[in-house]
C-alpha cells in the first residue's frame, strides 16, 4: 500500500499558488509569442493597431498648425520667386496636409475590428511621402540668397515629420527621403564652402531626427507593453476578486449549512442520548435488582461511559462552533481564579491518582477576583488540566502556577512531563481535531478540540494563549487575563464593631 504524503494531499486539493502563477506566466509568454509571429511589426498584434492609432491622433491634431506653417512658408518664398509660383505651391502643400488629415480622421472613425493594419500602414506611408515631396519642392525657389531659408525650412519639416510619425518608423523614413534628396540637390548646386557646410549640417540634423524618432518609437512600445501588463494584472485582480467573492459566498453557505447541521445534531443526538444515559445508569446501579449475569453490569457501565463521551464530544463541537461564529455569549461575574483552578484540579485528581501522577501547585492565594464568565473559565482550566493528565505518563509530574503578570493581569500556567510536541506540529494541535504524532502514539484518544476551545474562550476574554513545548520534555500552556479584568479590593470597613470582609469592585478599563 502506498503511503499518503503531504505532497499527494496538496495535489489532491488542486495546484498551489506557485504552480498557478507559473502556469499563468507560461500561458502569457505563449500568447505573446504567438501574437508576435502573426504580427506585421514583430510586436503583439494589439500593439500594431495602437501604434497606428497614436500616429493618426498626432497627425489629426497637428493638421491645422501644419496648414498654417505651409501657408506662411509659401508666402515667405514670394520674396524670391513670383507669386504665380508661390501660390500654387501653397495650395499643393495645404492639399497634402488635408489629405493626411482626411485619412487619419477616417481611420479614427473606424472600429478596431474593421481596420486592416497592413493597408492603413501603406496608406499613411504614401501620404507622408507625398507631403514631404510637397515640402521638398521649396528647393525650386532657386535664388542663392534663399538657400539658408530653404535649409532652415527643410530642417523644421524634418523635425516635425519624424516626431509626428515616430510611432510608424516606415512613415518617418518615407517622410525624410524627399527632404534628404532636396538637401543633397542643394549640395550639388553649392559652390561656396559656407553653403556646403550648412547643407551637410542640415543632412546630419535630419539623420539625427530619424534616430530620435526611433528612440521615441521604442519608448512608445515600452509604454504600451507596460500598459498591457498593468491591464493584465488588473484583469487578474478582477478575476481573483470574482473568485474570492464566489468562494466567500460558498463559505457563507457552507457555514449556514454547518450551523443548521449542528442545530439538528444537537437536538437529534441529545434526545436519544438522554435516554441512553438514563437507562444505562439505572442498569449500572441495578436499581430494579441485580443482574442475572455479572457481565451485564459491565456492559451497562460501558454504555454509560460511551454515552458520556459522546455527549462531551457534542458539547465541545457546539462550543467551538459558537466561538468561531462569534455567537458565544459571556455571562460575566466576579470569579476567583485560584478557586476555579483548585476545583478543576480536584475534578481531575482521581484520574491523576490512578496513574500515579503528582500535582505541584504554586498559587497566589491573595489574588483578587477577575471579571469573567465562570463557566468558560472553569472550562479553560479543566481542559488544560485534562490534557496534562492525559499526556503525562504514569508517575509523572504536573506543575500548576497561578499569579500576577508583569502588566497587572493574572495568569494560569499548566506544565506536564509528557511526550511534548515538535515545533512543526504546533499548528496542527491548535487546529480543530488536530493531534500531534507523539501524542497519538503515547496518549489516550481524544477529540482534538480542547486547545482550540481554550484559545477561543481566552480570546473572548481579551487574554493571550501561549503554548511552548519540546519533544520528550513536556508541554507548558500559559493563559493570561488582561489587567482590565482584574478587580480592585476595597479596604475593610468597621460597622458596629464588626470587621467586614473586603468587597471587590470592577476595575475600569483605564486602570
Amino acid at each position: 500500500m502506498t503511503d499518503l504524503t503531504a505532497e499527494m494531499v496538496q495535489r489532491g486539493r488542486g495546484p498551489s499558488s506557485q504552480d498557478s502563477a507559473r502556469r499563468r506566466e507560461i500561458a502569457r509568454e505563449i500568447r505573446s509569442a504567438r501574437d508576435r509571429l502573426t504580427s506585421t511589426s514583430g510586436l503583439e498584434r494589439a500593439f500594431d493597431y495602437e501604434l497606428i492609432k497614436i500616429y493618426a491622433q498626432y497627425r489629426a491634431g497637428a493638421g491645422l498648425p501644419q496648414a498654417l506653417l505651409a501657408t506662411a512658408v509659401a508666402f515667405a518664398a514670394a520674396f524670391w520667386v513670383p507669386l504665380s509660383f508661390a501660390l500654387p505651391w501653397a495650395i499643393g502643400l495645404v492639399a497634402s496636409v488635408a489629405l493626411t488629415m482626411s485619412l487619419t480622421r477616417r481611420f479614427l472613425s473606424l472600429p478596431p475590428s474593421d481596420v486592416s493594419v497592413k493597408r492603413w500602414r501603406r496608406a499613411f506611408v504614401a501620404t507622408e511621402f507625398i507631403q514631404s515631396t510637397s515640402w521638398a519642392l521649396m528647393i525650386l525657389v532657386g535664388a542663392s540668397a534663399a538657400q539658408t531659408f530653404i535649409l532652415f525650412g527643410l530642417v523644421i519639416v524634418a523635425a516635425v515629420a519624424t516626431m509626428l510619425a515616430a510611432t510608424l518608423p516606415a512613415a518617418a523614413a518615407a517622410a525624410l527621403v524627399p527632404l534628404m534628396m532636396a538637401a543633397l540637390a542643394l549640395l550639388a548646386q553649392s559652390h561656396d564652402m559656407d553653403t556646403m557646410v550648412l547643407v551637410v549640417m542640415a543632412i546630419g540634423t535630419q539623420v539625427f531626427f530619424l534616430a530620435l524618432g526611433r528612440r521615441a518609437y521604442a519608448s512608445t512600445v515600452e509604454a504600451l507593453q507596460s500598459q498591457a501588463e498593468k491591464d493584465a494584472i488588473f484583469g487578474e485582480l478582477e478575476q481573483a476578486k470574482a473568485n474570492s467573492d464566489e468562494a466567500r459566498r460558498r463559505a457563507e453557505e457552507a457555514n449556514l449549512a454547518k450551523s443548521r447541521f449542528l442545530a439538528t445534531m444537537s437536538h437529534e443526538l441529545r434526545t436519544p442520548l438522554n435516554a441512553i444515559l438514563g437507562f444505562s445508569e439505572v442498569m449500572k446501579n441495578e436499581v430494579f435488582g441485580p443482574h442475572a449475569a455479572p457481565s451485564y453490569g459491565e456492559y451497562a457501565n460501558d454504555i454509560h461511559e460511551s454515552g458520556l463521551h459522546l455527549l462531551n464530544l457534542i458539547n465541545e463541537i457546539l462550543d467551538l462552533s459558537r466561538i468561531e461564529a462569534g455567537r458565544y455569549e459571556l455571562n460575566e461575574e466576579a470569579v476567583e481564579l485560584a478557586q476555579a483552578v483548585e476545583e478543576s484540579r480536584h475534578m481531575v485528581g482521581l484520574r491523576a491518582r490512578s496513574k500515579g501522577q503528582v500535582f505541584r501547585e504554586f498559587v497566589d492565594e491573595t489574588l483578587p477576583r477577575v471579571w469573567a464568565d465562570e463557566r468558560a473559565l472553569r472550562q479553560i482550566v479543566l481542559n488544560l488540566l485534562s490534557n496534562a493528565v492525559k499526556f503525562t505518563p504514569p508517575g509523572g509530574e504536573i506543575i500548576i502556577k497561578v499569579g500576577w503578570t508583569g502588566s497587572g493581569g493574572q495568569y494560569v500556567s499548566v506544565k506536564d512531563s509528557g511526550p511534548g510536541i515538535p515545533e512543526d506540529e504546533i499548528g496542527t494541535v491548535m487546529s480543530s481535531f488536530g493531534r500531534g504524532s507523539l501524542a497519538i502514539k503515547t496518549a489516550e484518544q481524544g477529540s482534538g478540540l480542547g486547545l482550540p476551545i481554550v484559545k477561543g474562550l481566552v480570546d473572548l476574554h481579551g487574554g493571550t494563549f501561549q503554548l511552548s513545548s519540546r519533544p520528550r520534555e513536556g508541554t507548558e500552556v500559559v493563559v493570561t487575563f488582561p489587567a482590565s479584568r482584574v478587580m480592585d479590593t476595597l479596604a475593610a470597613v468597621d460597622l458596629n464593631g464588626e470587621e467586614k470582609e473586603a468587597a471587590p469592585i470592577k476595575r475600569s478599563k483605564a486602570a
